[in-house]
Formats: structure tokens, C-alpha cells, sequence
């Protein structure tokens, strides 16, 4: 089913305020690389990042 045009709105209205974007640029190639270590581990790429920043930086807490 698709989303409404309210629907649309109201998701992008709370990743706007619950969520922070950053833009990663990898090497042509690197990008299939990752999606599919992700894949394999039942991991989305973002969860996949976010799992690993959170691992790396102790400040960085899953809310």
C-alpha cells in the first residue's frame, strides 16, 4: 500500500526533529561491498553504521 500525502508528511515531520543526517561517501565499488556485509549480518547499512559508531565512540548512545 502506498503512503498518503499526510503520511509522507508526518514521517518526514519526525525524522526531522528525532534524527541528525550525515552523507557518507565510500570508493566506486566500496558501496555493494558494504550493503552486502550488512546483508549477511541481517543488518540494514544505517544499522549497520550506527552499530559500529556506537561500538567505536563511547559517547554515542542508541536512544
Amino acid at each position: 500500500m502506498a503512503y498518503s500525502e499526510a503520511q509522507k508528511k508526518a514521517v518526514k515531520k519526525y525524522n526531522e526533529k528525532s534524527y541528525d543526517e550525515i552523507k557518507v561517501r565510500v570508493k566506486k565499488g566500496n558501496k555493494d561491498i558494504i550493503q552486502e556485509h550488512a546483508e549477511l549480518n541481517n543488518e540494514t547499512v544505517n544499522g549497520m553504521i550506527n552499530r559500529l559508531l556506537e561500538n567505536e565512540i563511547p559517547d554515542i548512545k542508541d536512544c
